[in-house]
This record gives C-alpha cells, sequence and structure tokens, in this order.
C-alpha cells in the first residue's frame, strides 16, 4: 500500500513511514510521466500495439534517468530491449504494418521490418560515431547509443530509428542551448579562485552530456504522434528518388 504509484508518496507527504525522512519528488513525477505516456499509447494506438508501446515506452523511461544519472544504459533497456521488441513483432504484426488478412505473412513482413530497424539504426549511429571519432581524436558517442537505436528500430522500424537518432539530435540542440541560458541567467557566480573547467562554469563545448534521453524523447514522439507524416515523408522522397 506504500508502493500505489503517485497516490502513496502523496498520503506519506513525500516521507517514508519507517523513519520519517524525505524522499525525492522525483519518483510521483516519474511515474505521472510514465502514466501518461501510456495513457497516450492507450488512446492513439489500437489495444495490441498500445500494449506493445506500454513495454517500449517504459523502457525508454527507464534508460533516460538512468543514462542522466550515470551516462550508461544498461544491455536490459538495449540488447534486451531489442530482442523483446523482435518477438512482440511476430505476435503483434500491427506494430509495423498493417493487417492483410493473413497472419503469418503479416507476422514475417512485422519481423522484418524489426530486424531491418535494428541493424539500420545500429549500424547508422556507430558509423556517425566512429566519423566524429575520427575527427574530433576522441570518443563522441557510447556503445550504449548505438543499440539503443537499434532497439528503438525494432519498435518503431528504420524509419523510426532514423528519426530519433537525427530528431534527439535537434533535441539535444534545444536543450543544450536551454542548459547554457539557465547556467548564465540562474547559476551561482563562480567562487574566487575555483580553477578553469570547474563544475561552477556554464556548460559548453567539450562537456560530456548523455545523448539517451535525447533518443528516447524522439523515439517517443515518432511512435505516440509522428510516425504517419514521417513515414509518408520517406515515401515522398523514395519516389522522387
Amino acid at each position: 500500500h506504500d508502493n500505489i504509484p503517485i497516490l502513496s508518496w502523496i498520503l506519506l507527504r513525500g516521507r517514508a513511514r519507517c523513519c520519517g525522512r524525505p524522499f525525492s519528488v522525483r519518483y510521483p513525477a516519474i511515474e505521472l510521466l510514465t502514466g501518461l505516456l501510456f495513457l497516450a499509447a492507450w488512446l492513439r494506438l489500437p489495444a495490441a500495439p498500445a500494449v506493445c508501446g506500454f513495454i517500449f515506452l517504459g523502457c525508454l523511461v527507464c534508460a533516460t534517468f538512468i543514462d542522466l544519472d550515470h551516462m550508461i544504459i544498461p544491455d536490459t533497456f538495449t540488447i534486451g530491449l531489442a530482442c523483446v521488441g523482435i518477438v512482440l513483432s511476430a505476435v503483434v504484426p500491427m506494430l509495423h504494418v498493417a493487417p492483410s488478412g493473413v497472419f503469418i505473412i503479416d507476422s514475417i513482413r512485422s519481423v522484418t521490418a524489426a530486424v531491418q530497424g535494428l541493424f539500420i539504426g545500429s549500424g547508422l549511429v556507430l558509423w556517425i560515431g566512429l566519423l566524429a571519432e575520427t575527427a574530433l581524436k576522441k570518443e563522441a558517442m557510447g556503445f550504449g547509443d548505438v543499440k539503443f537505436v537499434g532497439a528503438i528500430g525494432a519498435f518503431c522500424g528504420w524509419k523510426g530509428a532514423v528519426f530519433s537518432l537525427f530528431g534527439g539530435a535537434v533535441v539535444g540542440t534545444v536543450w543544450f542551448a536551454l542548459a547554457i541560458a539557465y547556467a548564465k541567467v540562474f547559476a551561482p557566480a563562480k567562487a574566487p579562485g575555483a580553477p578553469e573547467g570547474s563544475d561552477a562554469e556554464a556548460p559548453g563545448f567539450g562537456v560530456h552530456v548523455p545523448f539517451g534521453p535525447m533518443l528516447a524523447i524522439a523515439g517517443a514522439l515518432y511512435f505516440l504522434i509522428f510516425r504517419g507524416a514521417i513515414d509518408a515523408w520517406f515515401a515522398q522522397v523514395s519516389d522522387i528518388v
């Protein structure tokens, strides 16, 4: 009864029952975020893909906050999520393809789309990371991000994987700009004698930032909102080519 999402935190007034120590508002905030994402999936998607979306979106939330805290994405939310995506693609073909009336054909097409998303997404990120590492002479993207985009592709197909990569870059640009603005306006001034490069400085180029949360945001946007528009855009480009 002390683990009911959101409600328990309110009833306990944000303090542990055993000792009275406060615990972070982050707990109900993440529970609320997850619940809202599940509700959006249920309202926007057919029942079976929506349930698959619960798994996908829940893992995106977990990966986001772990990456923010520790700069890593555990294999559970990359390799594990990719495997689950392929299995669900076979069981719920609507995750990738419109029903044709023949389940086995739909299942094969859906799994093919999931595998394409896995390998095209992870391969694209891997090559971009290698090229950036060669140009910058240092690691530009963690291997966890490579696996994470592959996992997103297993649920969203290769178009969703590509969107998550470039959409994540856009999200990251906005995120970084807001962080710099916040640091300049609200962050305390650097203490006298503090060395250059100390934590008190505003973020800038060369600062390591987790890319996983940005990929997750873009992947969720594609899955819930932009799939139709992005797929139609790719189809138009294909027709032109």
